[in-house]
């Protein structure tokens, strides 16, 4: 008689899997991700292409993809204003970008779903614990900026294009050339008085600062502010096909 085997247990389904692509000033960023943000691939990046038109755009994006292994759908975040996937503001691209339905092209391009969001935005949903006000702040090339309330994006902002300090925005004072201009200890100072502003004019709950810059803030934050990790810009991929 043959001994009992034992049943092992079906693999938990990870659901669909996501491409996440984050778009920046400077690289383009990927992963695959599973239905628990966990990725099924390496992070990888390539520069970005200059100049960066659409089609150069979705090029770089397709080498990356060629790399990831399968995925079902596709996520993205572009830095500037996006509605319903088309791109409205490309302020660190190319302007041939504007007015182009990017979620559409890349659905095109792959045969899969894709959505399309404001970079902020991505960055905030994994960022975000989901109570009262919260706002999501990203250091790179540009600024880029989010609102959400209880867990839900209320807003993607224009922050980096208003007035800040003597007649500049604050994509000009805080932007990575005035990073590299200026040094990091002007940087901070001009940081400090725009959380400060931030603050006054928001009231939020929580302040999130991402991107590749936040790593050069030397200052102590306020309480309710935290350093969120760059890799927010894919993680919250998933979370943009879950809202």
């Amino acid at each position: 008689m043959k001994p009992a085997q034992k049943k092992t247990a079906a693999p938990e389904s990870r659901g669909p899997l996501t491409l996440a692509i984050d778009i920046g000033g400077s690289g383009i960023k990927s992963a695959v991700l599973d239905n628990d943000h966990k990725p099924t691939s390496e992070f990888r990046r390539l520069p970005t292409p200059h100049p960066a038109t659409p089609k150069a755009i979705i090029e770089t994006i397709a080498k990356l993809a060629e790399q990831e292994g399968p995925f079902e759908r596709i996520a993205c975040g572009f830095p500037g204003v996006i509605k319903n996937g088309v791109i409205y503001t490309a302020a660190n691209l190319s302007p041939k970008c504007i007015g182009v339905n990017l979620a559409a092209d890349l659905e095109k391009k792959f045969g899969k779903p894709a959505r399309v969001a404001n970079d902020a935005a991505v960055q905030g949903y994994a960022a975000v614990e989901g109570h009262g006000l919260e706002l999501a702040i990203t250091l790179g090339t540009g600024v880029g900026s989010a609102l959400f309330l209880n867990g839900k994006l209320a807003a993607s902002l224009e922050l980096a294009h208003h007035p800040f300090h003597k007649g500049k925005t604050y994509e000009e004072i805080l932007g990575n050339k005035a990073l590299q201009k200026h040094g990091k200890k002007h940087w901070n100072k001009m940081l400090q008085e725009a959380i400060e502003n931030w603050s006054n004019l928001f009231r939020y709950d929580w302040l999130y600062i991402g991107g590749g810059n936040a790593e050069c803030i030397t200052f102590k934050l306020p309480a309710n502010a935290k350093i969120k990790p760059n890799k927010d810009g894919i993680f919250g991929g998933v979370l943009l096909w879950q809202d």
